[in-house]
């Protein structure tokens, strides 16, 4: 584990991360000593993680809160890297934390995503920090028999009633920025009224919608948040963990404190749009302890501006209506931006980390450059990808000598490739094997590579040109085959004896183009899927637009193409770069190593559409 040095940061991982508003304020805290008297107080049903009253042995508590209501996107990877980063580097505890607190949204198979999602990204709540308080998954729901009691102390020292107006009327009273709002006409009951009538609602004696129980603080309060909040609400709705244990459930911003408050949070970060909800989450950690419910100091939250990333939509209505109306295959889609699309495309939970530290923390909102995250990935894959070639738009080139030159038609030969470049390997680090594929009379080339009249600056096959198959044999063009609607369908030319790469004739014809091929002989036809973004607009849904509107046509190209006998030996979710076409991985659903070939591209090798 990393030193602490003088200004409370492990020394091994300071000078490797960019320091921001977050790091300072962490770095203050324990300069300052804020958190070091904490006692490990336990929370409800929280034995397993701690034993309560022994001092907490993290330097800071942070913690990732998802809604198990959907797909994460690379938007929670951010905050994922950021929440489980800043616990590592700071010796601390980060934990995962699933705000279920919504039954008729949430489902066990997005708690189980989640899960895999972080793990995924290489972060595990059981060792960071490598001290002991969060073994497992931390849930709202454990702790609602105390927010409940919670909710009644607050009827009780006359901090809360029951709202019987219907949600329009609500919505009315509540007033605008202009225009201060007007109590309820039933904010005037008393406690022992308000507590009968609240325990009515949590023995299901009233329809859903019927009351909510609201918190009272101020209806002319300039910030809208604090103008009487609702706290609780009705819902006869099953719920994945407690199933019909309860019908009123605690809204977020009251439940959101009191977990913070009960796992000894210190630093509650969040995104901006919770900013005007700090000030009631400080004053029901006020309230709470105040009673004797809560130990101080309290949590803090803390808000860094949410990621904003061009070309890409995350609202989770959105991207669930992208589903549900099969504008994409599902939610791991590869052109989804959800982790587990990013992930089938091809996206590493390296180049994510580099991406979410790339971008930095901060408190003023701007748009990051899809650009950005594609170049995170092909910096991490340069040195970690491995070469082959493959021919995505094939025709097929003939060596009409081949016979004259190497004994008959059927002759084939070894050729060997590196594997990774020289480039990549370090110093000391024994080379992978390299490659091997066979060239003999025909071998696939791209149909790009051949001009009839070439065109100026045209260096590859066009009649009387010569050139190097990579790794192969140079050749001459002689001219083409077309079919009867004038279409070429073929390339002649001439094999070059005694030029092959490698051999001490290899330099004795000069060529000014290398073109990549694949050989007829043992080429294996494989399904590649040219993924480009899902959407055409860089801003898809700004100022109201109809996002759909701007989805792209082209995001989605599917050919049949042909690929080096590497490559089709490749196992589900291994990385390759194509040569010259960019990087690609072997599709997790659908590849079969050997017997069907699927590979999706996950990034060209050029960023184009910052042209």
């Amino acid at each position: 584990m990393p030193t602490a040095g003088a200004s409370g940061a492990p020394e091994q991982t300071q000078a490797l991360k960019t320091s921001n508003f977050l790091r300072q304020i962490i770095e203050h805290d324990l300069a300052q000593g804020t958190y070091a008297s904490r006692r490990w107080a336990g929370s409800p049903g929280d034995a397993a993680h701690h034993a309560a009253g022994q001092p907490d042995p993290a330097r800071i508590r942070t913690r990732f809160p998802p809604e198990p209501n959907g797909y994460l996107h690379v938007g929670h990877a951010k905050s994922i890297c950021l929440n489980f980063g800043l616990a590592r580097d700071y010796a601390g505890v980060c934990h995962l934390r699933f705000d279920d607190t919504n039954p008729e949204k949430e489902d066990q198979e997005y708690v189980n995503s989640i899960i895999d999602a972080v793990k995924w990204l290489g972060f595990d709540w059981a060792q960071i920090g490598q001290v002991q308080g969060s073994a497992a998954p931390y849930q709202a729901s454990d702790y609602f028999g105390f927010m409940y009691r919670a909710a009644e102390h607050l009827i009780e020292a006359g901090h809360a009633y029951v709202d019987e107006q219907s949600p329009e009327e609500m919505r009315i009273h509540r007033g605008d920025f202009g225009k201060p709002g007007a109590n309820s006409p039933f904010r005037s009951r008393t406690p022992a009224e308000n507590l009968a009538r609240f325990r009515e609602m949590k023995d299901g004696q009233h329809p859903d919608g019927a009351m909510v129980l609201r918190a009272k603080i101020d209806m002319a309060a300039p910030n809208i948040n604090m103008r009487d909040p609702a706290i609780y609400r009705i819902r006869h709705a099953e719920h994945h963990h407690t199933g019909k244990a309860w019908c009123v459930y605690p809204m977020y911003t009251f439940a959101h404190p009191i977990e913070d408050a009960l796992e000894q949070i210190t630093h509650s970060i969040c995104t901006l749009e919770f900013e005007d909800q700090r000030p009631f989450y400080d004053w029901l950690m006020e309230r709470l302890i105040e009673g004797g419910l809560l130990a101080s100091p309290p949590p803090r939250q803390y808000e860094f501006a949410r990621l904003n990333l061009t070309y890409v939509v995350t609202s989770k209505r959105k991207l669930a209506q992208l589903v549900n109306e099969k504008r994409v295959s599902g939610w791991d889609d590869p052109r989804m931006p959800t982790i587990v699309g990013l992930r089938r495309r091809g996206y590493t939970p390296q180049s994510l980390q580099l991406f979410a530290e790339r971008i930095g923390v901060t408190k003023s909102d701007s748009w990051i450059d899809y650009g950005t995250l594609e170049g995170c990935l092909r910096e991490d894959l340069e040195n970690k990808a491995h070469r082959g070639m493959a021919v995505l738009d094939p025709i097929k080139l003939v060596m009409t000598n081949w016979a004259a030159a190497f004994g008959h038609d059927d002759y084939t030969e070894t050729c060997t490739q590196p594997t990774l470049p020289h480039s990549a390997i370090a110093e000391g680090q024994t080379p992978p094997p390299e490659r091997s594929f066979k060239i003999g009379k025909e071998v696939w080339i791209e149909r790009e590579d051949f001009e009839e009249i070439a065109p100026k600056g045209y260096k590859r096959l066009f009649p009387g040109n010569v050139v190097r198959l990579k790794g192969g044999y140079v050749v001459e063009c002689t001219g083409c085959v077309r079919d009867a609607a004038g279409q070429v369908i073929e390339v002649h030319a001439k094999v070059i004896p005694g030029t092959k790469s490698g051999t001490p004739g290899a330099d004795s014809v000069k060529a000014k183009a290398a073109i990549t091929w694949v050989g007829v002989a043992d080429g294996v036809q494989a399904e590649v899927r040219l993924y480009d973004r899902l959407f055409a607009d860089a801003h898809p849904d700004a100022g109201g637009k109809d996002f759909l509107q701007a989805l792209n046509p082209d995001s989605l190209k599917v050919v049949r193409a042909y690929v080096e006998p590497s490559l089709a030996a490749a196992l589900p979710d291994q990385k390759f770069q194509f040569e010259r076409f960019g990087y690609f991985v072997a599709d997790r659903a659908d590849h079969v190593a050997g017997s069907k070939p699927v590979f999706n591209r996950a990034v060209s090798l050029k960023d184009s559409w910052g042209k």
